[in-house]
């Protein structure tokens, strides 16, 4: 059969248009664009293998895979932290938070304080419309906590996915939360040591000193899902 110019035309635009259209990984998978760029994942949709709770070996039972997500089921399961620790890195993850619900993302855990918070900055994840701690704009989703208030324009309501992306290098942090870029600081700056000086952690001796740790999430008692984990380190 011969196929006129027209429907070779129409053949080679839907071609080309195939060929350029953006390459997306499905839930907890890497594309191969992201393999060859370095990134790696810390969640496989199948196990917690790369994860325990903080000051233990395992992971705690009731931090349980729900629907290709982390999820902490009831509390008292534990902060998790990542088994391997990150000095300059990217890291990329979405989260979904409960009605009235209280979670974080913590960066450069540590073990050496009696909470994983002790010295770990936080991005918090909050239910802001109900939860209690919502009275100051800097305990709000996407913000880093108790110190830089995220935008209003970053913000989902509970119960819908949300993305963080969190950027650590030579101790300059960046933080977006729903495409929205929410922290621009350089730890141990003078803005930084102001921020920690009017925050509740001026008198926590080893906030945010160590220059590599773990990545948490938190355990505040509350149902919240962690999927898409990944991680780039740098440099």
């Amino acid at each position: 059969m011969i196929l006129s110019i027209k429907t070779k035309a129409l053949a080679a635009f839907i071609l080309v248009s195939a060929i350029s259209l953006p390459v997306f990984a499905a839930d907890n998978q890497l594309t191969a664009e992201e393999m060859a760029d370095g990134w790696q994942l810390l969640f496989n949709g199948a196990d917690m293998s790369q994860w325990r709770t903080f000051k233990q070996p395992t992971v705690n039972e009731k931090w349980q895979i729900e629907d290709g997500a982390i999820t902490l089921t009831a509390g008292g399961g534990g902060d998790l932290i990542s088994k391997k620790s990150y000095s300059n890195f990217e890291l990329t993850l979405d989260w979904k938070i409960s009605e009235v619900g209280n979670s974080g993302i913590l960066i450069l855990a540590d073990e050496k304080g009696k909470y994983i918070y002790s010295h770990a900055p936080e991005i918090q994840i909050l239910d802001n419309e109900r939860h209690p701690d919502n009275k100051l704009d800097t305990h709000l989703s996407g913000s880093l906590y108790d110190m830089i208030a995220s935008p209003v324009a970053s913000h989902k309501k509970a119960g819908e996915w949300n993305s963080t992306k969190i950027r650590l290098e030579n101790s300059a942090l960046t933080v977006w939360q729903n495409d929205v870029q929410t922290t621009k600081v350089t730890i141990g700056s003078d803005e930084w040591n102001s921020l920690v000086a009017n925050s509740k952690f001026a008198s926590w001796p080893g906030f945010a000193k160590a220059k590599t740790g773990h990545i948490g999430l938190q355990d505040h008692g509350d149902k919240v899902w962690f999927k898409n984990i990944k991680i780039k380190e740098l440099n």
